[in-house]
């Protein structure tokens, strides 16, 4: 099954502030939700068509589940994640569920048993739902600071709405999603199965095309070169670094950065904000094709 993108967690210290700096760059964030305890983990959710960003924070520690032999812990990876750093900490495709977690093992890139549950979300006029998931893990270890999964959705019309896709700086898509690595070849193999895809490898990299969104791992100078700021440090491997945002109108996001007080770098015809100014990750905005 070829997998589109389906989200990327961007994890932080501070998801006040977090949603702070999104609704200030133009996004419509929703509200609070509280994962299980066992997660320890609460989130607003950025979403655009098919795909979305989810702002998370680790709200309480005490009844986190570590890892285990067949069980990736998420709230264990983003509170360990979050003593090292902050920025995108996992990177989610569309799944199938079961089916998934057993093409994973098939392959070798995940032997853990498939993770299900449910949460109550609220419409745009404050009445609740219930959504439900099930994510099935992978994992690539040359890149132990990202989390991979797929998730499944079983009630996705309590889950999907246009009221929360319309944004003030015209974003319609995620674009694609970029990776660093000091050899990005090294992962190309992981990244196609994981993707359901294959991909090719190209003079800044590797590019993976899914049916929702680019997946591109390119070298760290790579990255500079093309978005004019640094990357994470990958000296313990492949980093998710950036996502990138197709806008209707680019022109009506020409003065956001400066309305939510932080500062842009433009390179070409797209506007990028740095990992200083945008807790860890680097978001680029560019024109739609």
């Amino acid at each position: 099954m070829a997998r589109g993108l389906d989200h990327i967690v961007h994890a932080v210290r501070d998801l006040d502030a977090a949603v702070e700096l999104y609704r200030g760059l133009g996004f419509t964030v929703g509200a609070r939700n509280i994962h299980p305890r066992t997660w320890g983990t609460e989130n607003h959710i950025v979403q655009l068509p098919g795909t979305f960003i989810e702002l998370l924070a680790v709200a309480d520690e005490s009844e986190i589940v570590p890892h285990s032999a067949r069980h990736f812990s998420f709230g264990a990876h983003n509170r360990d994640w979050l003593m090292r750093d902050q920025g995108l900490s996992m990177l989610v495709l569309e799944g199938r569920g079961a089916p998934d977690s057993r093409s994973f093992a098939a392959v070798g890139i995940g032997d853990f048993d498939l993770y299900e549950f449910e949460r109550e979300a609220k419409r745009p006029d404050g009445s609740p739902v219930k959504v439900a998931f099930a994510l099935a893990f992978a994992s690539d270890p040359g890149a132990p600071d990202i989390g991979f999964f797929t998730s499944f959705q079983h009630h996705p019309e309590n889950f999907w709405n246009p009221a929360f896709q319309h944004h003030l700086n015209t974003a319609k898509a995620v674009a694609g999603v970029v990776l660093i690595a000091e050899e990005p070849a090294l992962h190309a193999r992981f990244l196609y199965s994981f993707a359901g895809v294959e991909g090719e490898t190209t003079a800044s990299g590797v590019m993976i095309k899914t049916s929702r969104g680019d997946i591109e791992v390119v070298t760290p100078d790579g990255f500079k070169k093309r978005f004019g700021v640094p990357g994470p440090d990958v000296s313990k491997g492949a980093r998710l670094a950036a996502i990138r945002f197709a806008l209707e109108d680019a022109s009506l996001f020409e003065g956001a950065p400066n309305v939510a007080g932080i500062s842009g770098v433009y390179a070409g015809n797209a506007t990028i904000i740095g990992r200083q100014d945008a807790m860890g990750a680097v978001l680029v905005f560019e024109p739609s094709r």
